[in-house]
């Protein structure tokens, strides 16, 4: 995560779906796919396809046609991985300008009419920053922005779990710079 600041603009790009564990989780399934649907195809056509896979011992109905439809299955799975990786889901920045008094949220989604996400109000309407910290065996951290009359927007990115001590720096960061109070830290 890249943060631009200076004393007008403080400018937080967010990661998206571009991480190391989408595409490690992509590549795995794919081979894994692979795998096994090659060796519920060996199993119907009777011979290894691929010497490394040992097929001998499996017959097609049942073993085979399920090892098919999991690979299949998988296939399907990496290959929305990938579109996933591709489009760039998730990925955009989080500007606070001081010049144009605006806050803008922007978020790239799934391809078709919406997939530009934009949130743009002014700074004026910024009430304040919101810290959520839940420990246990599922924790939270996630820092809120607080807009007069709208929903709480979430500002932490999803999937890359923050420690207490970043997400409170971040908090104070930008509460300092939009002059507004923090909630939720005791």
């Amino acid at each position: 995560m890249v943060n631009f600041s200076d004393d007008l603009v403080f400018r937080e790009q967010v990661i998206g779906s571009r991480r190391l564990s989408n595409y490690w989780w992509a590549t795995l399934l794919f081979f894994g796919a692979t795998c096994f649907f090659t060796v519920g195809l060996s199993s119907y056509l009777g011979f290894n396809l691929l010497p490394f896979l040992n097929a001998k011992g499996i017959i097609f109905f049942p073993q085979g046609l399920v090892m098919c439809f999991y690979g299949i299955l998988a296939f399907l799975l990496s290959i929305y991985l990938w579109l996933i990786i591709f489009w760039s889901i998730g990925e955009g920045y989080n500007e606070f300008n001081k010049k144009e008094g605006t806050m803008c949220i922007f978020r790239w989604g799934f391809p078709g009419k919406n997939r530009r996400v934009q949130l743009t109000y002014f700074l004026k309407d910024i009430e304040a920053i919101r810290v959520e910290l839940k420990e246990g065996w599922n924790p939270r951290r996630i820092l809120y922005i607080r807009v007069k009359g709208r929903p709480e927007i979430p500002l932490t990115r999803i999937g890359q779990p923050m420690t207490v001590g970043e997400i409170e720096k971040k908090a104070a960061q930008l509460a300092s710079f939009l002059q507004v109070s923090i909630e939720g830290l005791n």
